[in-house]
Formats: structure tokens, C-alpha cells, sequence
């Protein structure tokens, strides 16, 4: 994922924790922010130590980022990605299928005739 499309500064994550809404599901929580209608998207991911070890807790930041660079998204969102104790033990596919149901649930989720659109344009 490109740095610019990667949330990184304390305030940032600190604001969406502040003022964004909130979903939430057995591996992941998702806190979104509306940030512009034509801005780009940011994307943050938090893991905390009780998930596990550094590698452990890098090892599923990379599954997401993976997971969310597959995903269509709504432009115009900053969304931090939370990791629960369980998503120690999840596999890619389920880690997928957790961020586009939470995406789905938030309505952030891109849909087909959305997505031809802009390539029409």
C-alpha cells in the first residue's frame, strides 16, 4: 500500500478514535471518518500486544493491508482497522471476509454499477 493512502501520524489515528463511527465483528473493528467527497482513502491498522508477538502482530497488518488493496472502498474515508484477540489466529480468507463484511456494514463498500461508472468516466 502507497504511503499516501496509509494513515500514520498519532493525531490522525487519535481523531478517527475521537469523532469516527464505529463497527465491529469477531476479529476486526472498524472506525471510519468521512474525509472529503473526492479525497482519497486512508487506511491505519492497530494490533495490540495481546494478540501476540512483533511478528505475529506484523504478520496480520500485512494480511490486512492485503485484504483492504483487494477491496473496492467508497472514496472519501480515513478508516483505522482494529485487530481482536482472535485475529491472531485467523487465517487470509477469514481476515478478508471480516473487512468486507465491516466495509459492508458501513455502507463503505464499493458496488459494481459504482465501480462502472467510474470507469466510464
Amino acid at each position: 500500500m502507497q504511503k499516501e493512502l496509509r494513515l500514520r501520524r498519532t493525531q490522525d489515528f487519535s481523531l478517527i478514535y475521537r469523532l469516527g463511527r464505529s463497527w465491529a465483528n469477531d476479529l476486526l473493528v472498524l472506525k471510519a471518518l468521512p474525509t472529503g467527497a473526492d479525497s482519497v482513502n486512508r487506511f491505519g491498522f492497530s494490533v495490540g500486544k495481546r494478540t501476540g508477538n512483533a511478528v505475529v502482530r506484523n504478520f496480520i497488518k500485512r494480511r490486512l493491508r492485503e485484504a483492504v488493496r483487494h477491496t473496492p472502498v467508497k472514496s472519501g474515508w480515513d478508516m483505522v482497522f482494529i485487530a481482536r484477540g482472535k485475529a491472531g489466529s485467523a487465517d487470509y480468507h477469514q481476515l478478508k471476509a471480516s473487512v468486507r463484511g465491516l466495509l459492508r456494514r458501513a455502507d463503505l463498500l464499493e458496488t459494481v454499477s459504482e465501480i462502472e461508472k467510474v470507469r466510464a468516466s
